[in-house]
């Protein structure tokens, strides 16, 4: 993700070079009194063309840095149906037949009150939905008209209730733990009751605090720094680094879930991988500068990630994550990495994303736009066909069947069509068009998997969802200011996306996790992972000690 100052910075740069360039091709020539001759001609032509090709790369980078600035991010197409202006534009449409220009129409708005967008009851329990947890304060409202009266002097036949849904700033609570001593007078025996249960051992945050820290940071893209703002506005004086080290004993102690996770997914069937970059530490090499890491996702087919930190993005990274030996299918985006990982193990077969490769037609839509909505009208049919899939909900050989019936000719005709386009000798090498043919074309294989595997999806549009949590978070804290705070962010982010994957309150589940993790085997730890933990645990959580103290 590009800081907006420095793209900025950078278009101001293109656009001053192609003026250059656009002047140096516009220069007169100095008035001679003799015939120029060939090769003087020949010479003069192809430098305009070497400018010309310039001003065009130079002009394409302008283009894709505005469109990262200014530019809509979607790939969504616009439909346009033939003849639907017409039936709006009649009157228009027949003064140009007739030759005579449509006159000029003043139109007048008067602004009209909108329709209400919520029900007339939402003050009833009706209007306002809201789970078990949500805490809900009773408040009894009586009429004046009973004010000192006793109980038998009136009588209640009915009770209205009303909700409203109301907030409070950054509430904070402090538990006072009051542990008496005691002599017994039998004996004389001194007894007191055990302290509170501390996650952290001498810390002074409850797992309530732990849990919130971790919810808001990494679930929410909240700071420490703006989480320290809101303590301190709410009356309590907190060193920052106090939360800063919180946080990190606390991603310490749920470290083993993670790696049995890690295990779990490593025994998945299909597996989607991906990287995407972070700003991680101080570079090495460039002085005042970050080092660009990567956190390697990877997805398993019970819908669990695990982000993994490297500080490359090379192949030897996905040796190192899933071994030399994997088996099982490997679904990945074009990255030629994970195709030279592929070809060294006999027992892998790699699959790769339908969205990748219609993504490079979308951004060459400009150089050939009627050939472009062909193929992406192509590639829309494997979408409707898998939308079919999902809404009678097929599975195993049905959907194997139906995807060999109505998907593979598509593929084949998609193929077929590519073949033809790249063996057209007019069509030039680096136009990006001709690339995006080639790029598809290169992973025929690959992109042929998911017809004879049920159980392997089109893309990997599943695991970019899963991984929006790092670039949200790249661009609300910046940086990991060390590769081990990379790492703990790993660690985290795994249980929390894994959550909201399988439908699991993050903080209900942090709040017990961080206090049955110390007492728990270590034999079954796997049992705590988000995945198991809603079967075993889910419905009887242990709740910090705030949920009583009031």
């Amino acid at each position: 993700m590009h800081d907006n100052t420095s793209v900025f910075r950078y278009l101001k740069m293109l656009s001053l070079d192609i003026i250059v360039y656009m002047s140096s091709t516009q220069t007169t020539p100095e008035p001679t009194n003799s015939i120029t001759s060939d090769a003087q001609v020949k010479v003069l032509q192809q430098h305009n063309a070497e400018l010309t090709s310039q001003v065009n790369n130079l002009q394409k980078q302008l283009d894709v840095f505005k469109k990262m600035l200014f530019g809509k991010r979607n790939e969504k197409r616009p439909f346009n149906i033939p003849g639907q202006p017409s039936l709006f534009d009649v009157d228009k449409a027949d003064a140009e037949e007739s030759g005579q220009e449509e006159p000029k129409k003043t139109v007048t708005y008067q602004r009209g009150k909108a329709k209400k967008g919520r029900p007339d009851n939402c003050v009833t329990a009706e209007g306002l939905r809201f789970d078990d947890d949500v805490p809900v304060k009773h408040i009894k409202l009586t009429p004046p008209e009973i004010e000192g009266l006793s109980e038998d002097q009136y009588e209640i036949i009915g009770t209205d209730r009303r909700y409203k849904l109301a907030q409070q700033q950054a509430s904070y609570t402090v538990i006072e733990y009051e542990i008496p001593q005691i002599k017994l007078k039998s004996d004389g025996r001194l007894v007191c009751a055990a302290g509170p249960q501390a996650v952290l051992e001498g810390s002074l945050g409850d797992v309530s605090l732990l849990a919130g820290l971790l919810v808001d940071k990494f679930a929410y893209h909240l700071p420490l720094y703006r989480q320290h703002q809101r303590i301190e506005a709410a009356g309590i004086t907190l060193a920052r680094s106090t939360l800063t080290n919180l946080v990190k004993r606390a991603i310490l102690l749920l470290e083993p879930i993670v790696e049995a996770q890690w295990r779990h997914v490593l025994t998945s069937k299909v597996l989607a991988m991906d990287e995407t970059p972070a700003k991680v530490g101080r570079s090495k090499t460039k002085k005042g500068r970050m080092h660009q890491g990567y956190f390697w996702p990877i997805y398993g087919d019970s819908d669990e990630v695990v982000f993994t930190y490297s500080e490359s993005r090379a192949r030897r990274v996905i040796e190192e994550i899933l071994g030399e030996d994997y088996s099982g299918i490997l679904l990945t985006d074009g990255y030629k990495a994970y195709a030279s990982y592929a070809a060294r193990c006999d027992s892998l077969t790699h699959a790769q994303c339908w969205t990748h490769s219609r993504r490079q037609f979308v951004e060459a839509h400009d150089d050939e736009p009627v050939l472009v909505d062909e193929i992406l009208e192509m590639i829309g049919t494997l979408y409707s066909n898998e939308k079919h899939i999902r809404e009678h909900d097929l599975t195993g050989e049905n959907k194997h069947q139906y995807r060999q019936e109505h998907s593979g000719p598509v593929v084949d005709e998609i193929m077929r069509w590519v073949k033809q386009k790249l063996e057209d000798p007019s069509r030039l090498p680096k136009a990006p068009f001709t690339k995006a043919l080639g790029y598809l074309y290169e992973r025929d294989a690959a992109l042929r998997v998911f017809l004879d595997e049920p159980d392997v999806p089109l893309d990997t549009n599943h695991l970019e969802r899963a991984l929006r949590v790092i670039p949200m978070g790249r661009k609300n804290w910046n940086f990991c200011w060390t590769e081990l705070g990379a790492e703990h962010v790993g660690i985290i982010q795994s249980l929390i996306t894994t959550c909201k994957l399988h439908n699991v309150n993050p903080y209900t589940y942090l709040v017990d996790v961080l206090q049955r993790v110390s007492e728990h085997p270590s034999k079954d730890v796997i049992e705590l992972t988000p995945r198991v933990w809603k079967t075993r645990f889910a419905d009887n959580p242990l709740r910090s000690d705030l949920t009583d103290a009031v």
